[in-house]
């Protein structure tokens, strides 16, 4: 049965789900329908524009809570982490339709020792560029699956007013005592790329 959790619980992964060895982390949003545009907008061009809001989703591999490589991003343009254990199922340009956008497959065995957590963000693709923020998401959740058997574990569907935000820590799965844990972040920054949400954890 799945856990509906609220901002900062955690749950324990590896006491719950015994013999749990796989995850799908799923990752959803949807965008907010666009205001009318007036005549001036329609004369001159919104602001915002009319473009697609594209929310790429990321996994950072943390050693001791510090991000030490650029090859411990897996992303969009780095879909497999070296050690085989994450694997981005591919980039959702839009957010359209029901269900995960975008999903990200943790092999909990193969994640090399001294690697003791993965961060999952959101962030929106040249958001300043396109006066782009999460105030115009909705929807947005992180969930994560028994990859063995399609049963999801928890959900965390974030709630808050996240109005002047580019990027997103959804949240964070992580060893504490030699047992999986899932943490829903749901912390909102201002950073406009993946490689300046990185910065935080480096």
């Amino acid at each position: 049965m799945s856990v509906n959790l609220q901002k900062g619980q955690k749950v324990n992964l590896s006491k719950e789900n015994a013999g749990l060895s796989k995850i799908c982390v799923g990752l959803g949003w949807d965008e907010a329908k666009k205001e009318k545009k007036g005549f001036l907008n329609t004369l001159f061009g919104s602001v915002s524009g009319d473009a697609d809001i594209d929310c790429d989703a990321s996994a950072i591999l943390l050693k001791n809570d510090k991000m030490v490589s650029d090859r411990d991003l897996v992303f969009f343009r780095n879909l497999n982490h070296h050690s085989g254990a994450i694997k981005h199922m591919g980039d959702n340009l839009t957010g359209a339709g029901d269900g995960d956008d975008e999903q990200i497959i943790v092999d909990l065995k193969k994640i090399p020792n001294g690697y003791n957590k993965i961060v999952f963000v959101v962030n929106i693709y040249q958001a300043a560029q396109r006066s782009q923020q999460f105030g115009m998401i909705k929807n947005a959740f992180i969930r994560l699956v028994d990859a063995n058997n399609n049963t999801e574990i928890c959900r965390y569907n974030l709630s808050e007013d996240y109005t002047g935000m580019t990027a997103m820590i959804f949240g964070e799965v992580y060893l504490h005592n030699g047992e999986w844990k899932f943490n829903a972040v749901g912390n909102g920054t201002k950073d406009n790329s993946i490689q300046a949400l990185c910065e935080r954890f480096k």
